[in-house]
């Protein structure tokens, strides 16, 4: 049997071959993510015909021969990230054909329409309803915290189909189309200047039957798989993707590859990584307080820390959807390293974080990072939440008191009943 070194040393070997065969920096985007794609190296962890069904030592040596070959990685995003998963798990199989390629080659941008003004932490307690009219359900309601709203080709919602059933039996999954009467989309302005998020407004909106990911009705297991998967990702700290914005409204796909080799999306300021870690560590030099106990000390904390939420995050990853709260754990330990990252760099900046703009140090990345710190522990799941989970759910604790298990949603005094 070959040894995990030899494996990854045959599939380093074969996408070197590849990257010499097949990449250019001349190639757009579309391009090159379109042979990505046909290699099954798009996203290499998926089963095929999708991916090639690599553990994820054998992904990563992947990643690393594109970027060590001065090649772009595959696309990111919600596609790749939730909706990609949560299909193959719960998708009907010609679903699954029809969907599919658009997220490996990039054509096709995507995203999640979960939340609502009064459904956060208590997702099940939507109120976007769905309505089967035909061969179609027309969806009216209000979602919010949209990420890459503005750019989506899809988006993959929730919604209340049955009134009558319980808040988390009444729930159906779709994927919808976005570029349609009835979608309105406008973003959402957050105090670091910057429109990350976006609300979206559906009057009217119609997704073919044929787009119900699951069961009618059964969506809110679905949704579970989603909320694993995506939690997860934010403890893992994210994937190895292009910088380069997957879908049709973006307009990177006719780009130039070439011109994303080296670029990675700007500085996450949602998750602390190697990235931060070596800027905060070169801060401190420039700043003369790198032979400071207690700045070393701080250091030496966050980059174990760092490690921790790193091997977490894999080990979360490499359970797939079946985790028993590791994706909670993971998510928890992040939301706790940003807010490290967060001390450290007030630390090393003193009255400069207060700065702000490109003219100011870290080109104003840092100090973003700080008036964003506290989102992380809110969107995916509040920490109350994650603790809730891993205590129900892995230790077995009693669920919280609740009144409302068995009542019809239409019965429950959330917001304004229809």
């Amino acid at each position: 049997m070959a040894t995990s070194e030899e494996n990854t040393a045959t599939v380093s070997a074969e996408v070197d071959a590849f990257v010499e065969a097949n990449w250019s920096p001349e190639l757009t985007v579309g391009e090159w993510w379109a042979r990505l794609a046909k290699a099954g190296l798009s996203h290499p962890m998926l089963p095929p015909p999708w991916g090639r069904g690599y553990p994820r030592d054998l992904a990563s040596a992947v990643s690393a021969s594109l970027g060590r070959n001065g090649a772009i990685g595959g696309p990111g995003g919600i596609g790749s990230a939730l909706t990609a998963p949560t299909l193959l798990a719960h998708g009907r199989p010609d679903l699954v054909d029809r969907l599919m390629p658009g997220i490996l080659d990039g054509q096709e941008g995507w995203c999640q329409l979960f939340s609502e003004p009064g459904a956060g932490s208590d997702l099940a307690g939507l109120q976007t309803r769905a309505v089967r009219d035909g061969d179609e359900w027309v969806v009216t309601g209000q979602k919010v915290w949209t990420s890459t709203g503005q750019h989506a080709d899809w988006g993959i919602l929730i919604a209340r189909t049955d009134p009558d059933a319980p808040k988390h039996a009444g729930i159906t999954y779709f994927a919808i189309p976005m570029h349609q009467p009835g979608v309105d989309v406008r973003p959402l302005r957050e105090m670091t200047g910057r429109a990350l998020f976006n609300e979206v407004f559906l009057d009217g909106a119609r997704v073919p039957h044929a787009n119900v990911i699951g069961e009618v009705n059964g969506g809110w297991k679905v949704a579970n798989t989603t909320l694993t998967v995506e939690r997860t990702g934010i403890g893992g700290g994210g994937g190895s993707f292009s910088a380069a914005a997957p879908g049709t409204v973006a307009g990177h796909l006719a780009r130039r590859a070439g011109d994303f080799v080296g670029h990675r999306a700007s500085l996450d300021v949602g998750s602390v990584g190697r990235s931060t870690f070596a800027m905060l560590r070169q801060l401190a030099s420039e700043r003369g307080l790198a032979g400071e106990p207690v700045v070393r000390q701080e250091l030496a904390l966050l980059y174990t820390h760092l490690e921790i939420v790193r091997m977490t995050g894999q080990r979360a990853k490499a359970g797939g959807a079946r985790t028993g709260g590791e994706g909670n754990l993971a998510k928890l330990r992040m939301t706790e390293l940003v807010r490290q990252g967060r001390h450290l760099v007030g630390r090393l900046l003193g009255p400069d974080a207060t700065l702000w703009g490109t003219e100011a140090p870290s080109r104003g990345q840092l100090q973003e990072m700080i008036v964003f710190s506290p989102a992380p522990s809110i969107y995916g799941g509040t920490d109350e939440v994650q603790r809730n989970i891993i205590g129900e759910r892995v230790l077995g604790l009693p669920k919280e008191p609740g009144s409302d298990r068995d009542t019809p949603f239409r019965d429950l005094l959330v917001g304004t009943q229809r």
